[in-house]
């Protein structure tokens, strides 16, 4: 099975977490071949505030001008991705650091202007959304050969300009693309919670639709679920919303969506 994880930067804060994720990324190389995507949202943050900038999001989307991508390229691209690929080789698996702008791996549009809950439309800034739909040859060819690609989550413009890439939306969009049976997006949070407060075993995408349109999915959690519906859109079989801090990435503590025509009787 192949799958495409996506890694929450929450999880790779400091050298032991990192070396947790790689031996969980280890024991899912195990079962079949793995394509990893990293985000690194805390450390960025840090990286701003210590160069005296204020973070800012809007429904979860790093509003990102000039000095922010500085702060996404040198702690993704650069401290982030290589530390992880350092430890992975060090848990014994053969991995190469990457990022979107990597063979065009992410070509992107502008992101549109976010409508806030006040109805004010604002602008994300330096924001891709990649719109290339070729199947990216370089990491089949990476794969093939047993490599495991890391990619931080940055893509290009067609002209070449560096953008700020969500790390739901690349992963969603890299394993359509290279045709993933599995999309695995690990963070901090459980899976998705019902009205109640529970976490949500198993949801088809006609039910993640309807809890996005009416609300119940605020900020980060509406980025991960839209990202969701994509991957089952494109074929994706199916997509787990998992507590990633123990590196359980495969069994552990969520919640899976499939295709609603998987799931007819499935129900929160």
């Amino acid at each position: 099975m192949l799958t495409l994880l996506k890694l929450g930067g929450e999880l790779l804060e400091d050298a032991s977490a990192i070396a947790v994720a790689a031996d969980g990324i280890r024991s899912l190389v195990a079962a079949g071949p793995v394509v990893v995507v990293h985000g690194g949202g805390r450390a960025i943050d840090a990286d701003l505030r210590a160069r005296g900038a204020a973070p800012r999001f809007v429904d979860g989307v790093r509003i990102t001008d000039a000095a922010a991508l500085d702060s996404v390229v040198s702690v993704l691209a650069g401290r982030i991705n290589t530390a992880l690929v350092a430890a992975l080789g060090a848990a014994g698996v053969e991995a190469v650091g990457l990022t979107g702008a990597d063979a065009r791996l992410a070509v992107c549009r502008i992101a549109d202007p976010i409508r806030t809950a006040a109805g004010e439309d604002v602008a994300p800034g330096l924001v891709g959304i990649p719109c290339n739909d070729n199947a990216p040859r370089l990491l089949r060819d990476l794969l093939e050969i047993g490599y495991v690609p890391v990619i931080a989550t940055l893509g290009t413009s067609p002209d070449g300009t560096l953008l700020n890439v969500n790390a739901d939306v690349l992963a969603a969009h890299l394993a359509r693309a290279i045709g993933a049976e599995r999309l695995i997006i690990a963070g901090s949070t459980p899976g998705v919670y019902d009205a109640t407060g529970s976490t949500c075993a198993w949801l088809h995408a006609r039910a993640v639709r309807d809890m996005v349109a009416g609300g119940a999915a605020r900020d980060g959690m509406v980025v991960k679920l839209n990202a969701a519906l994509a991957a089952v859109d494109g074929g994706v079989r199916l997509v787990r919303i998992v507590d990633g801090r123990d590196a359980k990435y495969a069994d552990g503590r969520g919640t899976t969506i499939v295709a609603a025509q998987e799931a007819a009787t499935i129900r929160c």
